[in-house]
């Protein structure tokens, strides 16, 4: 039997014996198992695309983890630090994007798949290939991340030294203590083996695609919320975009049912309000549509199950409430404002929006690590 197919089988294997269960890490002096991966830039790598390093760190993180997010600039400085001195890196995403909820990407603006994979590389600058293992998860299977990061060291005959952590704090604004993936690569380059070879790993846990059912139970739930449409005045819009609770980043969306814009990206904002709505943050809908047609823009909303908090004009004056929404909105629709909790209008847009854009800027305020909050 070819060793390639052989160890496909026994892949398979291992994976339906684990069922539901989650893979347990490799263990210290197993051999590396080998990858056939695409990075972001389009090639594939595999265990020879490293035989020239003395030592290999195949990290397992990815995008939308405030963990491996905190670790993202410790990774690159580690890479600048150890790429001279024959240590080779590479990062693995071991999640399948099916298997995230919108719910669990509060902290980020991307989600795990390769596409999104290739747009944080290019903003973070990553200086080591960024694998995508997101469609089958061979891969981690085989090594058996338990969270992200999850770092795994082997020596040259690339038999595993380390597996664990990378240091004992997520903050990146606090100095570690126990540096201990450093500590590993330095006592392997002198030839010594480390004092430390395993420890527990904090952070997201692996979206193994068997997993998925959560992500699915959280649609049929929100698709469950009831849909309301409050009437709202003038004062009150005003009020409204002043934001004077005070308490919360709030995105504030101008649509109408007739407004064929504001129809198409609407779902786009049910996205975000999903994704950001249990940190301190808010969207709320305001339907610029004639009292005459609530119903309708009602119907809409539930059809679209905007759980959110929504509003529709009831004044008459059009004019008038463009003015008090924003004296920079010329008046077409849809609008969008982002408003911190001092009033203070972080991002706005005539027109439709890019989301991508509109998440970085909500990220942006709110932070992308534990330590922000």
């Amino acid at each position: 039997m070819r060793p390639l197919l052989f160890a496909f089988l026994l892949l398979i294997s291992i994976y339906q014996s684990h069922g539901q269960e989650n893979p347990r890490p490799l263990e210290v002096g197993s051999p590396a198992p080998d990858f056939n991966l695409m990075g972001v830039d389009d090639k594939y790598y595999s265990l020879e695309d490293f035989a020239d390093n003395e030592l290999l760190a195949v990290i397992f993180t990815c995008n939308h983890c405030p963990t491996a997010q905190a670790y993202e600039e410790r990774i690159i400085q580690m890479v600048k630090d150890y790429q001279d001195r024959g240590v080779g890196f590479v990062a693995i995403s071991p999640n399948d994007p099916e298997a995230i909820s919108l719910a669990e990407l509060g902290y980020s603006d991307l989600n795990d798949d390769l596409d999104d994979m290739k747009i944080r590389a290019e903003e973070m600058d990553f200086n080591f290939p960024y694998l995508y293992d997101g469609e089958t998860q061979e891969t981690s299977i085989a090594y058996g991340p338990v969270a992200t990061p999850h770092v795994f060291v082997f020596d040259k005959e690339r038999k595993l030294r380390y597996s664990g952590r990378i240091d004992d704090t997520e903050n990146p604004y606090v100095e570690p203590k126990q540096r201990d993936m450093k500590n590993a690569l330095e006592a392997l380059l002198s030839g010594k083996s480390p004092e430390v070879t395993t420890t527990k790993t904090f952070g997201c846990s692996v979206k193994w695609s068997w997993q998925g059912d959560y992500a699915e139970r959280l649609k049929k739930q929100w698709a469950e919320e009831p849909v309301e449409l409050t009437e709202i005045d003038l004062e009150s819009v005003g009020n409204l975009v002043k934001n004077q609770e005070g308490e919360k980043l709030r995105l504030i969306n101008i649509w109408a049912t007739w407004c064929g814009p504001c129809i198409v990206e609407f779902p786009d904002f049910v996205d975000i309000n999903r994704m950001y709505r249990d940190r301190d943050f808010e969207f709320i809908s305001l339907s610029a549509d004639k009292m005459g047609n609530k119903e309708r823009a009602l119907d809409f909303l539930k059809k679209r199950q905007a759980s959110n908090t929504n509003y529709i004009f009831s004044g008459e004056d059009i004019y008038e409430l463009i003015d008090v929404v924003d004296k920079e909105w010329q008046g077409s629709l849809p609008y969008t404002v982002l408003v911190d909790p001092s009033g203070k209008i972080l991002y706005r847009v005539e027109g439709t929006i890019k989301p991508l854009e509109v998440k970085k800027a909500i990220v942006g305020y709110l932070g992308r690590f534990y330590a922000d909050n």
